[in-house]
């Protein structure tokens, strides 16, 4: 679970199907959905396939990242002290 306090996000599921856990409300989601997660909400986005990768995108301002930064996993990008502005 993670929280944005100042900034709302959009993810939008381009492949996989998965569950959106906002403020401990599950919701199931697939290729082509689209959720808004407005600030200061507790949430998690979860693949539920043991076959197919869940891939999605983000949108969030103003910027948290540097341009170009990708993360495989959420360890990844917590143990990256170079990548957030």
């Amino acid at each position: 679970m993670e929280v944005h306090e100042t900034t709302d996000q959009f993810l939008r599921i381009e492949q996989g199907e998965g569950k959106v856990i906002l403020n401990q409300e599950e919701h199931l989601v697939k290729d082509g959905f689209a959720i808004i997660v407005p600030a200061g909400t507790n949430h998690n986005v979860i693949n539920t396939s043991s076959e197919k990768e869940l891939k999605l995108y983000t949108i969030y301002s103003p910027s948290h990242h540097k341009d170009g930064v990708i993360h495989k996993t959420k360890q990844d990008a917590l143990a990256d002290e170079t990548d957030h502005l």
